[in-house]
């Protein structure tokens, strides 16, 4: 039997009469690249804000390693491994890089964010901070301050900052949006690299992106889960195709 990190049960999310996310069930393999994807208005960032507890579903369950996460707050599972690009994505752009790893090191080690304490006592997380570095290539870049670096080193900090935090499950909210192409490509390779021993579930409108990481695809339209399988299977599906405006190259473009 598979093993599945991270569980959805017949969630649904409804405002105001409006069902954002419909009877929605999701399982998550562990040590897996999953990919959720669909057409605009599908549900899909409604979906991860209800799996990262910035929303309480209206019905339904999650569970993550089996436990029942239902109730939990943000703070709770970000303390049980489950961190989302988005939660730290807000670098602090007058810090330097290696400053900004810090602040997610103080979290891992059971410290508050003490930004008031001195220099010196911290240099402790050096160490570690320059090895999370290392592994998103921005080592070079240590005390360069964040605001200078470009558009996809930033992505690359934010990378940085979530590793620190130490996630067993890692959910990255549209990670090569508003890139270009040398981006995408340097950003791609950086989810690879970083997803080895970790689950990674992404949303990401980028299907050359989907089509090279993800072992597997969840399509959703109106809330509600449209198809599931390998890209190969989804990108064949006839109702996928019809889903992005009924044109059968749309997965490709």
């Amino acid at each position: 039997m598979s093993e599945y990190i991270l569980e959805a049960r017949n969630l649904t999310k409804c405002f105001k009469g409006f069902t954002a996310v419909d009877d929605l069930s999701l399982e998550v393999e562990k040590g897996t690249i999953h990919a959720l994807i669909g057409p605009n208005g599908a549900g899909k960032t409604t979906c991860f804000n209800l799996l990262t507890k910035f929303l309480s579903p209206t019905s339904g369950e999650i569970y993550f390693r089996g436990k029942d996460i239902t109730r939990a707050t943000a703070a709770q599972i970000a303390n049980m491994g489950i961190v989302r690009s988005f939660q730290i994505s807000a670098i602090f752009p007058h810090m330097t890089v290696l400053e900004n790893v810090r602040v997610g090191l103080q979290k891992s080690v059971g410290s508050t964010f003490h930004f008031w304490k001195s220099e010196a006592s911290l240099h402790h997380l050096n160490d570690r901070a320059m090895e999370i570095l290392s592994e998103v290539g921005l080592d070079v870049f240590s005390e360069t301050l964040a605001v200078h670096l470009p558009y996809g080193r930033k992505r690359a900090l934010e990378f940085a900052a979530t590793l620190a935090m130490d996630p067993v499950l890692m959910l990255l909210d549209e990670p090569t949006q508003g890139m270009g192409h040398e981006d995408v490509d340097r950003v791609t390779a950086l989810i690879r690299k970083v997803a080895s021993g970790r689950t990674v579930l992404m949303v990401e409108h980028n299907m050359s992106v989907v089509e090279g990481l993800c072992d597997r695809i969840t399509v959703l339209q109106r809330g509600a889960v449209l198809a599931e399988g390998t890209y190969a299977e989804v990108s064949t599906n006839q109702q996928v195709m019809q889903a992005y405006m009924g044109v059968e190259t749309a997965l490709d473009a």
